[in-house]
């Protein structure tokens, strides 16, 4: 068969066991600020996390380079991670601090350090296969709310993904279409930016009625629909401005979406949300868990998807699909060196989706269905 009547085969390549490079978040700071070493798979080895008696947390590969043993079983000692099978202690900047048995530290006795950062009660690790530190240009945006009192603290959601690249979470931020087949709403305004190390989805949407209740909250009326920007800094650490719009008052709020690799079939997906104390809400903790809690719905959605899909090199697209190339080219730019890093990667790039035809078919799809279950 050829032309039309040619069969299109999925084209898949090997997952890169190359990880990005860029900073990744690990979660929330308070909780590797206890006193005790924490054991971390990601990026294809295991890393211990640890905060010192001057609260710095620092990150170090995971196994002692004296015989071996995991640091992640030892003991915090100071500003030092002693390790349990012979007390070396190591320092955050990598280099072993004493051995008490020992006359003297061996000059070689280092270990690797991972830079870190400390941002808006978050903790971050930067990645770079080729060893460089983190530019002074590529930073994560500081999140206004974060640390504001008028603001609630993060509520935080963990999960593993075994089988799945990270390429899939990333595709989201393209996939117009899915959002209501799978999270069962649909935007009504949708469209892409591009550009440098960014990249940014600009939406709006309403729910879908025939699928889920549009269900009102404590002191606001019933919802009508939201507006999001969303953007990857880097590769894995996205921020979404999201705003719930109901009939009477709008909920502020600042999504985190983010991951980071173990292998490279398997991440750690992270999600949490802030939600702005407005005067409206009577229970502004209370919302945000709900939020995130509906949140959660979705992306445990998108994961039974993930977890058995296949991995598509040369997906076919038609127009409202949105620049899913575009975006796969972006994502490049952090799997190369930086030498090769191509302008193609990170020139600016824009394309809105026109809306009117799929607003028009779901829009019937939902009457229809509400049509039918009213007369059965």
């Amino acid at each position: 068969m050829t032309g039309v009547d040619e069969v299109r085969r999925i084209e898949t390549d090997a997952a890169p066991t190359r990880f990005a490079r860029g900073w990744h978040c690990l979660g929330l700071a308070k909780d590797f600020r206890n006193g005790t070493p924490h054991q971390v798979k990601a990026f294809g080895q295991e890393l211990v996390v640890f905060a010192g008696a001057d609260g710095k947390i620092n990150v170090l590969d995971g196994f002692c380079r004296h015989m071996g043993g995991n640091l992640a079983q030892g003991t915090v000692k100071g500003n030092e991670i002693a390790c349990p099978f012979h007390d070396w202690r190591w320092g955050g900047d990598g280099r072993c601090k004493s051995i008490p048995y020992a006359r003297r530290v061996p000059l070689r006795a280092r270990t690797g350090s991972w830079p870190t950062l400390e941002q808006d009660n978050l903790l971050f690790v930067w990645n770079d296969p080729q060893g460089n530190p983190p530019p002074v240009d590529v930073t994560i945006p500081i999140i206004e709310g974060a640390t504001r009192d008028d603001w609630t603290d993060w509520v935080w959601y963990t999960t593993v993904i075994e089988g799945a690249h990270c390429r899939e979470i990333v595709d989201n931020i393209v996939d117009m279409a899915h959002f209501f087949y799978v999270h069962y709403s649909f935007p009504t305004y949708f469209k892409n930016i591009f550009e440098g190390p960014v990249a940014t989805q600009l939406q709006k949407g309403v729910g879908r009625e025939d699928a889920r209740p549009q269900a009102t909250q404590s002191g606001v009326a019933k919802m009508v629909g939201n507006t999001s920007v969303a953007s990857y800094h880097g590769p894995s650490f996205m921020i979404d401005d999201l705003t719930y719009h109901y009939e009477d008052a709008d909920v502020e709020s600042v999504l985190i979406n983010c991951h980071y690799p173990i292998s490279e079939n398997s991440f750690v997906l992270q999600y949490g949300i802030i939600v702005q104390k407005a005067a409206h809400l009577d229970d502004p903790e209370g919302m945000a868990r709900k939020m995130g809690d509906f949140i959660r719905i979705g992306f445990e959605q998108d994961v039974a998807i993930w977890k058995n899909k296949a991995r598509i090199d040369n997906p076919l697209l038609c127009e409202e699909d949105g620049p899913v190339y575009q975006l796969r080219r972006w994502y490049e730019q952090f799997y190369v060196d930086v030498e090769d890093v191509t302008a193609e990667m990170t020139e600016r790039f824009e394309f809105e989706i026109d809306t009117t035809r799929p607003n028009e078919a779901w829009r019937a799809e939902v009457e229809a269905n509400i049509a039918a279950r009213a007369s059965s």
